[in-house]
């Protein structure tokens, strides 16, 4: 028995969930494409509701005879394709149920799948179509796409597909080919109305992050007043980003599905018709385009305001630098005159101990009398005021130098 990992089956099933069954024509698909969370589908016909277990990314069935419907889970959206004979009796009813899924619809096709390319072109007439704008190639090794992609009044658009010799499995891997890359460059170009939204925003931005620098090369507004400016600026960059970053990268990711699905198709225009990669080419890359340049300009934007910080830090940093600077003469200035004053004081309390000093030698000398040695109390004071004078300022600059030295 192998110790399988728990996400074994899962990843290999993987591999096996998005294939569609063979298609033989003539054929009619129904598919749908929605936006939001789904659980499942409803009941057809009265039946069970086919409910989606947890995590389940796919389920297909039979709803009737001639009538099978594959449903899909993807990041941010469900697709539920339907496929019948065209003369399948339930068809209008197989229809109308997967209309009533759960879910907004941002693309719904109809889809006729011909033998070839006379019966593709008779079915085609049927339909309300400018010839300037039909879009006629061949793709996936034979098959034949006609189509306007215009959303008709009933609210789907119309492809006819004349199968040539394309077999049923090669058939049902390019029709499905061909919905991918359709479903996809629906989802990716609803980044379009976003980045569109929020171009003049980013206009007002450029504009006030350039007024900015204009202000921050003079000193009329105070560093307070241009901090305050920035941080309301920034957190307005940052709030469009942060609001438009997923939409725009999901634009960004389904754009690169979009073309990888066109090289994969290898679309052969026909002469006098434009291919499905002239429509790309045409249509959906400049919107791409567009929603390329707000990314690259918000990057650009957040960068100049990342350099405008920079600067405004700079500006800053230098001005409390100067004001150190003159904090620290300042302090210098004051420490000199301090110990100006020190060394005057020293020099009155030298010649005030001088004096006591010299006052009590001259008391004592009155005592010598005592002794029967007589000396003369003003001659005794003048003789050692001196040499009283010159021990205490030597005394007092050696304790002070020791002092200083600790």
């Amino acid at each position: 028995m192998l110790n399988e990992h728990r996400l074994r089956r899962e990843i290999v099933g993987e591999m096996h969930l998005r294939r569609w069954p063979p298609i033989m024509p003539p054929m009619s698909i129904v598919q749908i494409l929605r936006l939001g969370p789904s659980e499942g589908l409803p009941p057809f016909r009265g039946g069970p509701a086919f409910a989606a277990e947890p995590g389940q990314r796919h389920m297909q069935g039979i709803l009737a005879d001639g009538l099978l419907f594959t449903w899909e889970r993807h990041s941010e959206a469900t697709t539920l394709t339907v496929f019948a004979r065209p003369d399948a009796p339930l068809l209008a009813e197989a229809r109308a149920w997967a209309e009533g899924a759960p879910g907004e619809v941002l693309r719904a096709t109809l889809i006729d799948i011909e033998s070839d390319a006379a019966a593709a072109s008779a079915r085609m007439a049927e339909f309300d179509v400018d010839p300037a704008e039909l879009v006629c190639c061949d793709f996936g090794g034979g098959a034949r796409l006609s189509s306007d992609f215009r959303i008709k009044d009933e609210g789907y658009g119309r492809l006819v597909v004349a199968a040539g010799q394309l077999g049923p499995v090669d058939l049902a891997r390019a029709v499905q080919s061909l919905q991918e890359l359709g479903n996809y460059r629906n989802m990716a170009l609803l980044g379009l109305p976003v980045a569109r939204a929020v171009w003049g925003k980013l206009d007002a931005a450029e504009e006030e992050l350039r007024a900015f620098g204009r202000r921050l090369d003079s000193d009329e507004t105070s560093d307070n007043e241009l901090l305050d400016s920035l941080c309301a600026m920034s957190l307005e960059l940052g709030t469009i980003t942060s609001d438009t970053r997923y939409r725009l990268s999901a634009t960004a990711a389904y754009a690169r599905l979009v073309d990888e699905r066109l090289a994969a198709l290898a679309p052969v225009a026909i002469p006098g018709f434009a291919s499905l990669a002239d429509f790309t080419q045409r249509r959906f890359h400049p919107a791409i385009r567009t929603c390329e340049t707000v990314v690259r300009r918000q990057q650009e934007l957040a960068e100049r305001s990342a350099q405008l910080t920079s600067l405004l830090r700079t500006r800053i940093e230098t001005r409390i630098e100067d004001q150190n600077a003159q904090l620290l003469q300042s302090l210098e200035s004051a420490t000199r005159t301090q110990l100006r004053l020190q060394h005057l004081v020293e020099g009155f309390s030298t010649v005030a101990i001088t004096y006591y000093a010299v006052s009590l030698l001259a008391y004592l000398s009155g005592g010598l009398s005592l002794f029967g040695v007589h000396v003369e109390h003003d001659l005794f004071a003048a003789l050692v005021i001196v040499p009283v004078f010159i021990m205490l300022f030597i005394y007092l600059r050696r304790e002070r130098s020791r002092l200083g030295g600790h």
